[in-house]
């Protein structure tokens, strides 16, 4: 049903296995705000220790007040910041991935491994080539983010492969069993 719609809109059949890359986005920023958010938040233990410490050399009730203000304060910016940075870069990584992915299937006419390594050793390799350094250090990153990016994507790509196998195999199973008890 939902790949009729879609080629009505668009023109075009989608293909089984293609990811839709606006809902894996939408995931990825959330995933990512929840990552940094909670590395962010990890992380701050350690000052509320210091602000404890403080606490405790202060007998000013409107000192200790004041302190603790600023610490929760200046600890949920940080965790703020964490979330949105996060959010941003697993997002834009996510619909980097997808997009590419969903490009090659498009322009080779059918969705197989490759798109994926293909995606992902193209994404990794632009996101290592935007990382701060020198320009010599950024084309080491570019290659081993392409390198890397091959490799951990073509036993996933496979595995997306042979997940949509086994779906389009049991959708097939119910619609043959519907058909079958509808006559």
């Amino acid at each position: 049903m939902e790949a009729l719609e879609n080629e009505e809109q668009t023109g075009s059949p989608r293909m089984p296995g293609m990811v839709n890359w606006g809902t894996a986005t939408v995931i990825g920023v959330f995933a990512g705000m929840l990552y940094g958010g909670s590395k962010e938040a990890s992380a701050s233990v350690s000052k509320d220790a210091e602000v404890m410490l403080k606490l405790g050399s202060t007998p000013d009730k409107r000192e200790q007040y004041r302190l603790m203000r600023d610490a929760m304060e200046k600890r949920f910016i940080r965790v703020t910041r964490g979330s949105i940075v996060g959010g941003v870069r697993l997002g834009m990584f996510t619909a980097a991935f997808c997009g590419l992915q969903n490009l090659l299937a498009e322009k080779r006419g059918f969705h197989d491994v490759y798109n994926v390594v293909g995606a992902g050793s193209a994404t990794a390799a632009t996101f290592g080539l935007i990382l701060p350094g020198s320009l010599r250090w950024r084309v080491r990153n570019m290659m081993l983010g392409s390198v890397m990016g091959a490799a951990i994507c073509f036993p996933l790509g496979w595995l997306q492969l042979k997940l949509v196998e086994k779906a389009n195999e049991q959708r097939a199973l119910v619609a043959s069993e519907v058909r079958d008890s509808t006559e």
